[in-house]
This record gives C-alpha cells, sequence and structure tokens, in this order.
C-alpha cells in the first residue's frame, strides 16, 4: 500500500505493536498500511455512513487483511469498548469535529494513550480544546501536499499549560523543534493576511477598520515568530 505523504506522516506516528482505531477511515488505506508493513497487530477501522463503510470493508477484504482490520460502524468513538484500543487517528474532518467526538465519548477517550489529530481547519480551536480539557500535546508534524499544508497533532492523556494564543494557531511544538517546513507555513500565513490587509484597506466601514487593526496586529506576531527562527535554540 502506497500513501500519499499526509496518510504518510500520519500513519509515521504510530507506535510499533500499537493496537489503534482509525475513526472515519474513508478507504481504510491508514489500516491497511499499518498492518501490511507490520506496525500494528491489529486495527480498529470505524466509518459513520453506510456507504463509505461498505466501500472501506470491500478494500480490507480485497487485500485479503479480515483478520487483523475489525470493520465497525458508527459515530466517533461510539464503536469503540473501553480500553480496547491505544491509539486514535481522526484525520481529514474539522477540528470543531473532532472536539465534538472527544467531547461525546469522554469516558472511553481518557483511556486511550494517544491521539493522532490531523484537522483539515480550526487547528486552533482543536488545540485550545486539548490544552484545556485533561490532555497535553506531545509533538506535532506538517507535511505538504498538493501546494496544501497539513498539521498533525499527537496528543496524550495529562496537564499542560496553557499556550500564548499564536501558538494555538501555528502550533508552538513545530516551531520548538524547527520543523523543515515551518517557515515556509509561516510565509504562506503572512501573504495570506497581507491579501486580506489590502483588501480592508480600500473598506470605510468602522467593522473593516477594526477588522484590520486585528490582522496588522497578527500580521505583526508573525514576523517575531519568524525573526525568532533565525536565532538558535538554547
Amino acid at each position: 500500500m502506497k500513501l500519499s505523504p499526509r496518510l504518510l506522516t500520519i500513519s509515521s506516528q504510530v507506535t510499533k505493536g500499537s493496537i489503534v482505531a482509525d475513526i472515519g477511515t474513508d478507504h481504510a488505506y491508514i489500516p491497511i498500511y499499518l498492518v501490511e508493513k507490520g506496525i500494528c497487530p491489529k486495527v480498529i477501522a470505524t466509518e459513520i455512513g453506510e456507504g463509505p463503510f461498505k466501500r472501506a470493508k470491500a478494500e480490507v477484504q480485497k487485500r485479503g487483511y479480515t483478520d487483523k482490520i475489525q470493520m465497525r460502524i458508527g459515530d466517533g468513538l461510539k464503536p469503540l469498548k473501553v480500553g480496547e484500543v491505544d491509539t486514535v487517528i481522526i484525520a481529514g474532518m474539522g477540528g470543531l469535529n473532532i472536539i465534538e467526538i472527544l467531547s461525546n465519548s469522554r469516558e472511553k477517550a481518557i483511556k486511550i494513550n494517544k491521539f493522532i489529530l490531523q484537522p483539515m481547519v480550526a487547528q486552533k480551536e482543536l488545540r485550545k480544546y486539548l490544552i484545556t480539557h485533561g490532555y497535553k500535546i506531545i509533538d506535532e508534524e506538517s507535511c505538504l501536499e498538493d501546494d496544501k499544508f497539513y498539521e498533525i497533532i499527537i496528543a496524550s492523556q495529562g496537564h499542560q499549560d496553557c499556550w500564548d494564543d499564536i501558538w494555538y494557531e501555528l502550533g508552538l511544538r513545530l516551531f520548538e523543534k524547527r520543523h523543515e517546513l515551518f517557515e515556509q507555513f509561516l510565509d504562506k500565513k503572512i501573504s495570506t493576511i497581507d491579501k486580506i490587509i489590502t483588501g480592508l484597506e480600500r473598506g470605510k466601514s468602522v467593522h473593516a477598520e477594526n477588522k484590520l487593526k486585528s490582522l496588522k496586529h497578527r500580521r505583526q506576531q508573525y514576523l517575531e515568530v519568524k525573526k525568532c527562527l533565525q536565532k538558535p535554540r538554547q
């Protein structure tokens, strides 16, 4: 099984020997890869809809892994039994959806050692939720696929001090380890905010002026982070 850069980066965060649940597995590519490479002895793959569930199940059957990949249908963590997996992957959905999944099955979530989360949007909100609800962000990864940056958040149970707001957006762990894509990711953020600022500067409304002030402050924060990247780590 050959994975895309996004799915390969997610899979690389799985500890060998883990029992994994892939929530919203889509085509079951990650479970198949984990079993095929001997990383996991068993994977539970879930889907919420009948159509995607049947499609993933057919893929698992075609590959001959029905003895190692167990397909289940249901919403979020609900198809899982308490304590039957040590690692959960939730990838390819919005950060707010991931928050809802964790919130709706708190009694199951607190028994899971490791979460590998890849939100498509609302990364900031997800990081903030984790740190303020009994999780700690132990690592972060990033990859580039088709000119789009993907952020992967690795979390576990435990207390963590709150971060400054800018790090919920950018990912403190990515900055701390000077991830090879971080500066490029930051440059794209600056470019995007510059375009928005240019558009707002043409407006005359009070709302536009307030928004402009907020965006210029955020842009300055980006530039300060970029300057810090040039300094040697202590």
